[in-house]
């Protein structure tokens, strides 16, 4: 609602095009090859297959280097790229643009019992690695298990790594990694590992080496359709509910309140029989307990509905799924540039409520999510630092992520806030408030607000049932998700059912003779993350094989974060709704 003014257009426009500036950190990787140059390949990171956020550097494990007196050669990406737990390091192998290597031997090492035991604890919990050439990844795993049923089976550690390069002019297209030749994990074993490079032309077009990552028949599967088809019905029959409150319930009550003057006899009896919403008409507007919170968390949870849409259709726009980290890194850009929208919904609504420590809710808006989110990433981070993973965030880069929040997001919640109050401060109540607030009537449980808000986040999580399966399953499986017009549509579609909920449920909880719309409209929007949050639990219970402290903290660390976003965005658009509504239906009223 306060976006929708003058100007407003323009400057959610200007953000925008500030987000889409960002995304030429990432560009198309065009890099062309001259015959016989040198192709890098690098090597990243190891980890149980199960536990997609354990991971280790490469040479965590006991692997000897090719030239071990030389120091590691790493590629740092950008900050999304750290973020997401990478370290590539040149595996310092002699591969040269369309030249084929033979088996040819890259170290030999002697297997001590240290060795074995790393090597033995790997192959059994399955342990794989990645490997970048030309920004394309590859993936094998350390070893294998072989023997007899019921028996004991033998640890087996792949020695030989066999790469199948495919090329078009002189682009790389394709890499293919196979592991093969293994040798039997003892004490004293010794072992050679070897490498052998294969060149095969293709006519696969540059623009579409990445099509192989993508699971076409997953992500587009029928029920995957039918999916979106369900939530749009959902929408019509949600509209068409607030249709009917809208024109036929709500027109008999304002034919009450429209009565000539020359009728007062009966409009006097009308009042008199008068039950429901228009009792509270003088206190239906009067501001909430805790306003600072609630402006702070209206406010955040449309810099967030913003930033979401943004993000979206950057993605949309552009492949950013083919280049590690970028979406990611566009996400911290664009919410830094989009808190100045966040600081003008706070800043005005809580002008509106007449509030006055307007600075502290300036602190607070600028600091709710940003404080959750990195509470939560420090305690991951200390676990992950105890464990030795990549998943630890390196002190360089939290201290960017800091700057990035103290000199432009904090900055420009500053000036969104100033805005906020002097262009969208005054209040536009259709009624009075009474110096005296109305007592609430004893209801029955299921018109209380507690109710009302625990029931209104259903409809709206299961309009996004399906569509967070996948998410989950991309996120947690190995599986790249590209399908961000599914995403778009789930994403209008979860703000429409978002609304029409909010109002049905607002005017249930007015008709009981409830004023206190403004926090249950919020926590019935917002009470949709708790069921997403429940639905990520049978998820891992049921949907994933992971295992240990360490994956189940960031499973839930991580399901946190999103929930608490997905709160404050689904929370503030339920409470513009019913705002809307409130507005609406009062403003034909005839208040004292």
């Amino acid at each position: 609602m306060e976006l929708l003014g003058k100007g407003r257009w323009g400057l959610a426009a200007l953000l925008l095009l500030g987000c889409l500036a960002v995304c030429t950190l990432a560009g198309e990787n065009n890099h062309r090859y001259k015959d016989g140059e040198a192709v890098t390949l690098w090597v990243n990171k190891v980890g149980p297959y199960n536990n997609p956020q354990e991971t280790y550097n490469y040479y965590a494990l006991p692997y000897c280097k090719r030239h071990p007196q030389q120091k590691d050669e790493h590629s740092w990406g950008g900050l999304g790229e750290v973020l997401q737990g990478n370290e590539l390091i040149n595996s310092q192998l002699d591969i040269k643009f369309k030249v084929p290597v033979p088996k040819s031997p890259i170290c030999s090492q002697k297997l001590s019992q240290d060795d074995v035991e790393e090597f033995r604890y790997a192959v059994q919990h399955h342990y794989w690695y990645e490997l970048f050439m030309d920004e394309l990844p590859v993936w094998g795993f350390v070893g294998e298990l072989k023997g007899a049923p019921g028996a004991e089976p033998d640890l087996l550690l792949y020695s030989h790594k066999q790469l199948d390069i495919s090329y078009n002019g002189d682009r790389i297209i394709h890499v293919n990694l196979t592991s093969g030749e293994p040798v039997l994990l003892k004490e004293g074993q010794q072992v050679t590992f070897t490498f052998a490079v294969n060149w095969l032309p293709t006519s696969t077009p540059f623009g579409e080496r990445f099509e192989r990552y993508l699971d076409y028949n997953f992500f587009e599967h029928k029920i995957h359709w039918f999916s979106i088809f369900n939530s749009f019905m959902m929408v019509m029959f949600l509209t068409g509910l607030v249709a009917i409150i809208l024109m036929r319930t709500l027109r008999k009550d304002y034919a009450r309140y429209a009565k000539e003057d020359g009728d007062l006899e009966s409009l006097e009896r009308d009042l008199n029989e008068e039950t429901g919403w228009k009792l509270v008409h003088g206190d239906v507007f009067r501001a909430p307990s805790q306003r600072m919170l609630l402006a702070a968390c209206v406010g955040t949870g449309g810099q967030l509905c913003l930033l979401g849409l943004f993000v979206i259709l950057i993605t949309i726009m552009g492949t950013f799924y083919e280049e590690r980290g970028t979406i990611l890194t566009v996400f911290i850009v664009c919410y830094a540039l989009t808190s100045l929208v966040g600081g003008y919904v706070s800043g005005g609504l809580y002008a509106r409520m007449e509030g006055k420590s307007w600075i502290q809710g300036m602190l607070l808006t600028a600091m709710l999510f940003p404080g959750v989110v990195f509470g939560i990433a420090f305690v991951l981070n200390t676990i992950a630092i105890a464990y030795g993973s990549l998943a630890a965030v390196p002190f360089g880069y939290i201290v960017i992520v800091l700057l990035l929040w103290a000199f432009l997001s904090f900055p420009l919640c500053i000036v969104g806030t100033v805005i906020g109050r002097n262009w969208s401060s005054t209040p536009n109540h259709p009624c009075r408030v009474k110096r005296i607030p109305s007592p609430i009537p004893v209801r029955q449980w299921y018109l209380s607000p507690l109710a009302i808000a625990m029931a209104g986040g259903l409809l709206p999580f299961g309009s996004i049932f399906i569509e967070m399966y996948f998410i989950f399953t991309s996120f947690w499986n190995y599986k790249v998700y590209y399908v961000y017009g599914f995403m778009l549509l789930v994403f209008l579609i979860l703000l429409i059912v978002t609304i029409c909920v909010t109002i049905v449920g607002t005017y249930f909880l007015l008709n009981a003779e409830n004023y206190h719309w403004q926090w249950t409209s919020f926590g019935m929007a917002g009470s949709t993350a708790l069921y997403v949050f429940a639905y990520s639990v049978h998820y891992f219970l049921f949907k994933t094989h992971m295992t240990g402290f360490f994956q189940t903290c960031f499973y839930f660390g991580y399901t946190a974060m999103f929930c608490v976003g997905l709160g404050l965005m689904c929370g503030a658009v339920g409470f513009w709704g019913a705002s809307a509504f409130v507005h609406k239906i009062y403003r034909n009223v005839k208040c004292d």
